[in-house]
């Protein structure tokens, strides 16, 4: 039903869709306004539930939001849609996760040797390429050309969370220094050059770090940019899109081809990863100038500095016996319903592929064999 707008008997027919216009920003902006109050009531709501806690999980929290604790709060009300319930449990969720899996040390707990850090490395490519025009860091992901088959899980997942908590403990607050203004989030550029069907074999590591990230650091990537997709990805994408929240939906582009011209206008060339800055460059684990530029790499400024990091921390912490060899063991959370269908179908769009390919390859065959 159209809304009734009111009128002046003696308003001129002319100015009539200026009128209705007129009335309907009024509204928008009344309703706008009550958005604006219930979001404040919502924030006030859970300030006073996490006045609750008790000390040890104030002492995590505090770990986590770095001065913010109302950014922080409502990261997790969006990630909740408002429902000041569901987000206070989401919280004290993660609170427990963290303290049961002594995420607050996790920094001070390097893997080592050198060269088990430099397998995982190696294969799971995740690196810090710059930061964008407005100060936010520029996390670039080889998603196509990571194979998570150089060392165990537990390894991945505590790499994962340690670059995860280096950001939130040092990126961002150096970032929110440095621009004079809070900065809480991240860009990332997700790599597809090189995604096979054989990646389905990765389904499972890659929905355990998408939980961990969903469930404990909420909001924190403001867009996705998707570049160098294959055929392989967009059929993917054709039937993962209609699952994802309209939220989670805003926040992916897909880019043409590289993305380069497109993320210029975000970043500056210095900070664009280098698998964009050529056509059809793809996440080469090399770049043509050495190791200086691929951010991926053990050697580049951002691993060197994140690993010393690590290390100065377990040296302030340790006491006199040396660092452990082994991974940190972190309780894998179980996934949320629907990251599980959105799994479940990128496994049956794969598995058609792979059938799609088989067909063709055996009529191939027999067209071959049969001249």
């Amino acid at each position: 039903m159209c809304a009734k707008v009111e009128l002046e008997t003696n308003t001129p027919w002319e100015h009539v869709p200026l009128v209705v216009s007129k009335e309907r920003e009024r509204r928008k902006l009344e309703k706008r306004d009550k958005m604006s109050n219930a979001h404040q009531e919502a924030i006030k709501q859970f300030l006073s539930l996490m006045g609750n806690v008790d000390e040890q999980m104030k002492a995590t929290f505090q770990n986590m939001h770095h001065g913010y604790p109302t950014e922080t709060l409502v990261r997790f009300l969006k990630a909740r849609d408002w429902n000041v319930p569901k987000a206070h449990k989401m919280l004290i969720d993660c609170l427990q996760w963290r303290i049961q899996n002594e995420i607050d040390n996790i920094l001070a707990k390097p893997i080592v040797p050198i060269d088990r850090y430099r397998a995982v490395r190696d294969s799971q490519l995740v690196g810090l390429s710059g930061y964008s025009k407005e100060g936010l860091p520029v996390v670039a992901i080889g998603v196509g050309l990571s194979t998570y088959d150089k060392a165990s899980v537990n390894y991945y997942v505590q790499s994962h969370i340690q670059m995860n908590e280096y950001r939130d403990r040092v990126l961002l607050p150096t970032a929110t220094e440095k621009y004079g203004r809070h900065i809480s989030t991240c860009l990332k550029v997700l790599d597809m050059t090189g995604l096979k069907l054989s990646a389905l074999n990765q389904i499972k590591i890659l929905t355990t770090i998408s939980t961990i990230d969903d469930l404990n650091y909420p909001e924190k990537t403001q867009t996705y940019y998707i570049v160098n997709a294959p055929y392989i990805f967009s059929a993917c994408w054709k039937a993962v899109k209609p699952l994802l929240q309209e939220r989670t939906k805003r926040k992916i582009q897909v880019l043409q081809g590289s993305g380069k011209d497109e993320l210029l206008k975000i970043m500056d060339y210095s900070s664009l990863p280098h698998f964009c800055r050529k056509e059809g460059s793809g996440s080469a684990r090399r770049s043509s100038n050495g190791t200086g530029d691929n951010c991926f790499s053990l050697d580049h400024a951002y691993h060197q500095e994140l690993y010393s990091y690590v290390k100065q921390q377990a040296t302030l912490k340790e006491t006199g016996s040396p660092v452990k060899e082994g991974s940190v063991h972190v309780e894998f959370p179980e996934p949320d319903p629907d990251d599980t269908k959105i799994a479940l179908t990128i496994e049956s769009e794969f598995h058609k592929l792979a059938d799609h390919n088989g067909l063709c390859n055996s009529i191939n065959g027999l067209k071959v064999n049969g001249k």
